[in-house]
């Protein structure tokens, strides 16, 4: 039986529609939060030329059938919302079902994916959001998403992307802020031959994932957190001014594990450590708060 399906009208007014696609790290974000929401535990990323030419994610999550496999390239069409009420109890990285429709729109995209056990798989091929080919394939147990020459279509917008150097930076990123948020979940990311993070599961061991993430350096100055009140837990680790940084690129924070970047909540953690860090440099911490998901706009 399918787990897909479209969202009605009235739900989709409801919902606060953003630019999905932006630059080669938006589509390396997406996938990843899809293959994170299909329940994988192990998940690739291979980029070439920073993600212009191919971007491809491939993970060992739940898979699609045939149907499932067409349906997420329509717009408005998820597993992951009910109905308005849904809207206040979100709990996975997507719900909009706009992502993959977006990405198709834009590339050329190819997707290889099969349920666990099936027999067979699903190849569908799609050139700037129109299908091309649908056919069957070998199982996979979980899906593969290749996207090709991005933006090919609107050549507008490929001229604002930036230098490879730097678009190769947010698609490191952005990868690094979902393995922080997932030490359960294996990562890898390759630009070529270059491994630029190849992160194993780390279950019970969030400080390694982090120390990961700033570095093996920060590892022996990691402090851990834990504070529950007033119905929000904050956790994580902050590393003691032995170890700081140039910028506030090592400050993570995330609310329910969603990664976010709030001027007021960055400004109260550098506000409590300024008295002891050296003067122009930065603290290095990931926070993560948790709270009710019906008090958070996930909008």
């Amino acid at each position: 039986m399918p787990r897909i399906h479209r969202l009605p009208d009235d739900l989709i007014n409801q919902i606060a529609a953003g630019e999905v696609v932006e630059r080669p790290a938006s589509v390396v974000k997406e996938l990843v939060e899809n293959a994170i929401d299909a329940g994988a535990t192990s998940i690739r990323v291979a980029i070439s030329e920073s993600g212009r030419s191919e971007i491809c994610v491939t993970d060992n999550g739940c898979g699609m059938g045939r149907e499932d496999a067409l349906l997420c390239l329509e717009r408005h069409a998820t597993s992951k919302l009910e109905n308005a009420d849904g809207l206040f109890h979100i709990v996975t990285k997507g719900f909009r079902g706009e992502a993959m429709p977006s990405i198709a729109s834009v590339s050329r995209m190819k997707i290889v994916t099969s349920e666990r056990g099936a027999d067979s798989g699903t190849q569908i091929q799609i050139d700037g959001g129109v299908v091309a080919q649908v056919a069957p394939s070998a199982p996979i147990d979980g899906t593969q998403i290749q996207v090709s020459d991005l933006f090919f279509n609107v050549p507008a917008r490929r001229k604002f992307l930036k230098r490879d150097s730097t678009e190769l930076i947010h698609c490191e990123e952005a990868v690094n802020r979902l393995a922080l948020a997932h030490p359960e979940v294996a990562f890898q990311l390759t630009h070529g031959s270059r491994v630029l993070v190849n992160a194993a599961a780390a279950v019970d061991e969030h400080r390694e994932r982090i120390a990961a993430v700033l570095g093996s350096e920060a590892a022996p100055y990691l402090i851990s957190l834990d504070e529950r009140q007033l119905g929000m837990t904050v956790s994580g680790f902050i590393a003691t001014p032995e170890f700081t940084l140039s910028t506030a690129r090592g400050l993570y924070t995330f609310v329910n594990r969603r990664y976010i970047r709030d001027r007021g909540l960055n400004g109260a953690i550098s506000r409590a450590l300024q008295d002891y860090l050296p003067a122009g440099r930065q603290p290095a911490a990931a926070i993560f708060i948790e709270v009710d998901p019906s008090s958070v706009d996930v909008n």
